[in-house]
C-alpha cells in the first residue's frame, strides 16, 4: 500500500531533523515523513566513527537556531553532536516521523497528479515500497555514504599491514604502539593525527601539498560567560550572532587581502612550531586562503603532537606501497603498520538517485541551481546544501524556512506546483568555486549557478538571510497547476 504525505524529507541528519522542526512550526497542517536509509539518525555524525571525530565549525553556528548549544566546548566531538541531534529530535517529536532503513532509490513526478512517487528499499531485505508526496525535500547531504574517494596506489596488495578509510573505520582497531601513516591533510587527517598520536608509536601525516591550518580554543570564553549571566536562549543567540559576524568578517578580509592573510596564517603556524621548523615546505600552500576550506585544530593539538615528536609531517608523492610501508617519489620509505587513507569524500548530489518528470529522465546536474536549493524546470523539489565558508546549519536553517514559505504560498494561491524557470540571459558558472580535489572531481555532477539572482550562490549568510527570509518568492519562480475544482455536492 502506497502512503501519501504532503512532504517527504529524505535524510535524518542535521538538515532532515531541521526540516522536521520547521515543517511543524511553519506548516503545522501539512503531513510529513523523514526517510532515512540508516538504522540511526545523525547522518555524518552517525556514519563517521574514526578516532577524535569532531566538528570543524563552532557549535554555536553548527547548532540549530532554535536549539541552544549548552555544552562548554564550542568545538565538539562526534558523540556529543550526535547526542545533541538525538535530543533535538526527541524534544520536538521529530523522531516519531522518521522511518529508518528506508533508502530512497528513485523519484518520479507527475504533473497531472501534482505529486512525486518515491521508490524506497525498506529494511535489510530491501523490500520495494512507494510513498507519494506533494513536495520532495532532499536532505541527504553532499557525498556518497557508501564509499569515500580512494586513489589507486601501486603495490597496495603488497602491504603487510592494515589499510583503513576513515569513512569505514573498523570497530576495535588497535593502533597503540603502532606506526601509523595518515595519507591526506584535510579536516579528517588533522583530526586523526593528534588523536592517534596519543597512543601510537608515531603518526606521520603524508601530504602531496600543504593545507591552511589554524588553531582556536575548543571553548568559547565569551559564550560561556554570557551563559552564566543571561538566559540560555539569549546567550546562545548573541554568541551565534557574534560568531557569524566574525566568520563573515575574516572571510571577506581573506578574499580582499589574500597575501596578508596567508602571511598571517603561516606566521601563526611558525609561532607554534618554532623558527627551526620547515613551515615553508609543510604548512605554506600554493593557493590563496579560502580557495579551499581552511582546516581548524582545537587548542593547537596537531602542533603540540608535532612539537612533542609524537607526530610528523612529510610532503611528498607516493611511488608505491611495499610490505613494510610506503615508498615515496624521493626514494624515502615511510615505515607503517597501519595506513589511513584520509583521501577525501566522493561528492554526490541528492544521493545519486534518478529523477523522472512526466516520464522523462531529468538530470539535476544539467540544470541551473535556484537559490542554491532548487533546480530549473524541476517542480516541487528542493535540497539542503550548506556553506563552504561557514557552518552547514546556517544555510540549512534558511533553506528549511524558505521551503515552508513556498508551501504556504502555494496553499494560499491554490496552486499545487512551483517550478524555477530561467528568464532572460543568464551566464552559467560552476556551482562551487573551490579548487579542492574532492570538489573538482565531482563538479560535473552538480548543477551550474548563474551570474545573477536568483541563480547565484552567495556563500554569504547575511545576503541569504535577507533574500530567503525577507525577500520575495516570485522572482524566477512559476506557480502553476491549480487545485481542481471540487465537484458540487448533491442537493
Amino acid at each position: 500500500m502506497t502512503e501519501h504525505f504532503d512532504v517527504v524529507v529524505v535524510g535524518a541528519g542535521i538538515s532532515g531533523i531541521g526540516a522536521g522542526y520547521f515543517l511543524q512550526r511553519d506548516c503545522p497542517d501539512r503531513s510529513y515523513v523523514i526517510l532515512e536509509g540508516r538504522e540511526r539518525l545523525g547522518g555524518t555524525w552517525d556514519l563517521f566513527r574514526y578516532p577524535g571525530i569532531r566538528s570543524d565549525s563552532d557549535m554555536y553556528t553548527l547548532g540549530y537556531s532554535f536549539k541552544p548549544w549548552t555544552e562548554a566546548k564550542a568545538i565538539a566531538d562526534g558523540p556529543t553532536i550526535l547526542n545533541y541531534l538525538d535530543e533535538t529530535a526527541r524534544e520536538h517529536g521529530i523522531d516519531r516521523h522518521i522511518r529508518h532503513q528506508h533508502r530512497v532509490v528513485a523519484a518520479s513526478w507527475s504533473t497531472p497528479d501534482a505529486r512525486w512517487t518515491v521508490t524506497v528499499e525498506r529494511g535489510p531485505e530491501k523490500e520495494r515500497v512507494e510513498f507519494t508526496c506533494n513536495f520532495l525535500f532532499m536532505c541527504s547531504g553532499y557525498y556518497n555514504y557508501e564509499a569515500g574517494y580512494l586513489p589507486s596506489f601501486a603495490g597496495r596488495e603488497a602491504f603487510a599491514g592494515t589499510i583503513v578509510h576513515p569513512q569505514h573505520w573498523p570497530e576495535g582497531l588497535d593502533y597503540a604502539g603502532k606506526r601509523v601513516v595518515v595519507i591526506g591533510s584535510g579536516a579528517t587527517a588533522v583530526t586523526l593525527v593528534p588523536e592517534m598520536a596519543k597512543t601510537a608509536a608515531h603518526v606521520t601525516m603524508l601530504q602531496r601539498s600543504p593545507t591552511y591550518i589554524v588553531s582556536r580554543p575548543s571553548e568559547d570564553g565569551i559564550a560561556n560567560w554570557l551563559r552564566r549571566k543571561l538566559p540560555a536562549k539569549l546567550a546562545y543567540r548573541l554568541t551565534r550572532l557574534k560568531n557569524v559576524g566574525m566568520q563573515q568578517f575574516f572571510y571577506r578580509i581573506a578574499r580582499k587581502k589574500p597575501a596578508k592573510t596567508k602571511e598571517r596564517i603561516v606566521q601563526m603556524v611558525r609561532d607554534e612550531l618554532g623558527a627551526d621548523y620547515d613551515v615553508a615546505t609543510h604548512f605554506t600552500p600554493s593557493y590563496n586562503p579560502w580557495d579551499q576550506r581552511i582546516c581548524l585544530v582545537p587548542d593547537a593539538d596537531l602542533f603540540a603532537a608535532i612539537r612533542e615528536g609524537r607526530a610528523s609531517v612529510v610532503t611528498d608523492h607516493i611511488d608505491r606501497f611495499e610490505a613494510d610501508g610506503i615508498r615515496l617519489k624521493s626514494g624515502e620509505l615511510l615505515p607503517a603498520d597501519i595506513v589511513v587513507t584520509a583521501t577525501g569524500l566522493d561528492m554526490q548530489l541528492m544521493g545519486g538517485i534518478p529523477f523522472t518528470v512526466d516520464g522523462q529522465r531529468v538530470d539535476p546536474a544539467k540544470s541551473l541551481g535556484y537559490k542554491a536549493m532548487m533546480y530549473s524546470d524541476i517542480p516541487n523539489l528542493a535540497s539542503s546544501f550548506g556553506y563552504t565558508n561557514a557552518s552547514w546549519t546556517l544555510k540549512s536553517d534558511l533553506t528549511c524556512a524558505y521551503v515552508c514559505r513556498l508551501l504556504n504560498a502555494m496553499k494560499k494561491r491554490g496552486m499545487r506546483q512551483v517550478t524555477p524557470r530561467i528568464g532572460g540571459d543568464v551566464k552559467q558558472e560552476d556551482f562551487l568555486s573551490f579548487t579542492s580535489g574532492y570538489v573538482q572531481r565531482a563538479i560535473d555532477r552538480f548543477p551550474k549557478q548563474g551570474d545573477k539572482r536568483p541563480w547565484r550562490v552567495h556563500q554569504n549568510y547575511a545576503l541569504d538571510l535577507i533574500d530567503l527570509k525577507f525577500g520575495g518568492i516570485d522572482e524566477g519562480m512559476e506557480f502553476s497547476n491549480p487545485e481542481p475544482a471540487r465537484a458540487r455536492e448533491p442537493a
